[in-house]
C-alpha cells in the first residue's frame, strides 16, 4: 500500500486530483474504492457465515445431549448447514484473496499527491528557485601567450563539449565501452579514473565528516519487495535491468538498498533523524529515451552517484529537504560550478514524491543546463509501502516515519560540467581545488 486505504476513502477527491495532476489515470482510485467495497463486503459475509457456523455446531452438541439420535434427521440437517456453510467459507476465501490482491496492486500504482502549494503542468510549470554562479560564456577571450607568439588583439577560443576534450585526453573511451558492452557504457582511464574516484571520495568525506552522515556501501542488486518499497515497481520497471535467473534487479539509485535498511522495522524517536550517505554504481535501461543526448556521458546505461537517504520524523521533514538540498549545493559551490534549484511541478517530480528540487549545473561546452541532483521528500509514501515506524515516545503507538533523499553528487553529468567549465585553450583541464589533495594533480594535460 502507499497512499493508504484511510486516506483513500476520506479523501479520494483529493487523491483523484493528485493523479491527474502527475498525468496518472485517476480511474485507478475508483477503481481501488470498488475493489475496498467488495473485499469488505466478502469479510462481512465471511464472518456472518462463521458465526452461523459456530451456532449451527453448538447446535449440534445441544440436540444429541438433549437426546436427539446423532444420525438421526434433526443432527443431519444441522450438520449438512454447517458443510454448506465450511464449502462456501473456502470459495469466499479465495475470493477475498483474490480482491485483496487486487486491492494491493492497485494502491501500488496510485501516486503519491503533490503537496498542495507545488504548480501543476510540465517543464513549463517549474519555478526556479535560486541560482548561484557565473554563467561561464561559450566564447572566451585568449590571453597570455600561446608558444613565442601574443595571441591577436580580440582573438577567442571557443569551449568544446567533454566528449571531444575527454577523447583528446584519453580519458574517457566511449567506443571501447560499447565495444564490451554496448553504447551507454563508457570506459574512463587514466586521470578520467582518478577524476571519478576522486568526486566520489570528496563527497563521502564530506558528508560523513561534516554534515553527519553515517556512510553505508549497500548491495548493487535487490529483491522485487525493496525494488516495491520504493516504487521503483510497478512505476519505473521498465527502467531497471533484471537478474532474470535471480528474480533480483540491478539498482538504479543507491535509495532503493538503503532506504530498505529499515523495512519492517520500529524506530524509537531517539534514533531520528536517521542520515545516511552511500556511494553506488547505478543502473538504468532508458527505455524511452532514444536518441536524447547520445554523444558523450550525458544519458548512460551506468553510472556513479552517492546519494543521500534521510528517515525523519515527521514535523522535521520539511526542514529536512531543505538542509539537504543545501548539502548538495554546498558541494557544487565548492567545486565552482554554476547551478540552479528548480522547484520541480507535478507532471516532472515523478510517481512518488510530495514535493522534489531538482539542481541544475551550467556546462559551458554544451551551453545548457545539466540536471545533477534530485532532493525529494516521500513523506510517509514509502514509509508505509516498507514499514518503516517509530514510536514518538516509549510506549506509544507507532507511527511512520517521513523518508527523504537526494543526489549528493551523481557522475557523469558532474564529471561533464567540470571538464566543460575548467578546460583551458591549449585542451588541459585545470583541477578543481578541492579535488586536488585525491587525484595529486594540479591539470589534466595533453597526451605527450
Amino acid at each position: 500500500m502507499s497512499v493508504g486505504l484511510a486516506r483513500l476513502r476520506e479523501e479520494p477527491d483529493a487523491i483523484r486530483k493528485g493523479a491527474s495532476d502527475k498525468g496518472e489515470d485517476p480511474a485507478l482510485v475508483d477503481a481501488a474504492l470498488e475493489a475496498d467495497a467488495r473485499r469488505r463486503a466478502l469479510q462481512g459475509e465471511g464472518d456472518a457465515l462463521r458465526s452461523e457456523r459456530n451456532v449451527a455446531s453448538r447446535a449440534v452438541g445441544e440436540a444429541i445431549r438433549g437426546g436427539a439420535k446423532p444420525d438421526g434427521a434433526e443432527v443431519a440437517a444441522l450438520r449438512a448447514r454447517s458443510t454448506e456453510i465450511g464449502e462456501r467459507l473456502a470459495a469466499l476465501d479465495d475470493e477475498l484473496a483474490a480482491v485483496e490482491a487486487q486491492v494491493e496492486d492497485l494502491l501500488l500504482r496510485i501516486p503519491n499527491p503533490a503537496e498542495p502549494d507545488i504548480p501543476v503542468g510540465g517543464e513549463e510549470a517549474n519555478v526556479t528557485v535560486r541560482t548561484w554562479g557565473e554563467l561561464l560564456p561559450h566564447e572566451v577571450p585568449l590571453e597570455g601567450e600561446i608558444g613565442a607568439d601574443a595571441p591577436p588583439a580580440g582573438a577567442t577560443w571557443t569551449r568544446r563539449p567533454h566528449w571531444e576534450i575527454a577523447e583528446a585526453l584519453d580519458i574517457i573511451d566511449l567506443a571501447r565501452g560499447a565495444k564490451i558492452a554496448g553504447s551507454g557504457f563508457p570506459v574512463y582511464k587514466g586521470a578520467g579514473s582518478a577524476l571519478q574516484r576522486a568526486v566520489i571520495l570528496w563527497c563521502l568525506d564530506v558528508h560523513t565528516r561534516e554534515n553527519g552522515f553515517t556512510e553505508v556501501w549497500p548491495p548493487v542488486v535487490v529483491n522485487q519487495a525493496s525494488a516495491r518499497g520504493t516504487g521503483q515497481i510497478p512505476d519505473k520497471e521498465d527502467q531497471m535491468y533484471v537478474v532474470t535467473r535471480d528474480d533480483l534487479y540491478l539498482v538504479p539509485t543507491a535509495e532503493v538498498p538503503v532506504t530498505n535498511l529499515h523495512r519492517d522495522e520500529i524506530l524509537e524517536a531517539s534514533e531520528l533523524p536517521i542520515r545516511y550517505a552511500a556511494y553506488s554504481p547505478c543502473f538504468r535501461r532508458e527505455a524511452g529515451a532514444a536518441g536524447k543526448d547520445t554523444r558523450g556521458i550525458l544519458r548512460v546505461h551506468q553510472f556513479d552517484k552517492v546519494e543521500m537517504v534521510l528517515f525523519e520524523r515527521p514535523e522535521d521533514s520539511e526542514a529536512a529537504l531543505d538542509w539537504m538540498t543545501g548539502r548538495a549545493e554546498d558541494l557544487l559551490r565548492r567545486l565552482g560550478l554554476a547551478y540552479r534549484v528548480l522547484l520541480m511541478a507535478t507532471r516532472e517530480m515523478g510517481f512518488t514524491q510530495a514535493r522534489k528540487y531538482d539542481i541544475e549545473v551550467w556546462s559551458p561546452g554544451v551551453e545548457r543546463w545539466l540536471e545533477v541532483s534530485s532532493c525529494s521528500n516521500f513523506r510517509d509514501f514509502q514509509a508505509r509501502r516498507i514499514a518503516v515506524r517509530y514510536r514518538p515516545e516509549p510506549g506509544a503507538k507507532p507511527e511512520l516515519v517521513h523518508t527523504l533523499n537526494g543526489s549528493g553528487l551523481p557522475l557523469a553529468r558532474v564529471v561533464a560540467a567540470i571538464i566543460e567549465t575548467y578546460q583551458r585553450a591549449d585542451g588541459s583541464i585545470d583541477v578543481p581545488a578541492v579535488l586536488r589533495p585525491y587525484m595529486g594533480i594540479d591539470r589534466i594535460a595533453p597526451p605527450a
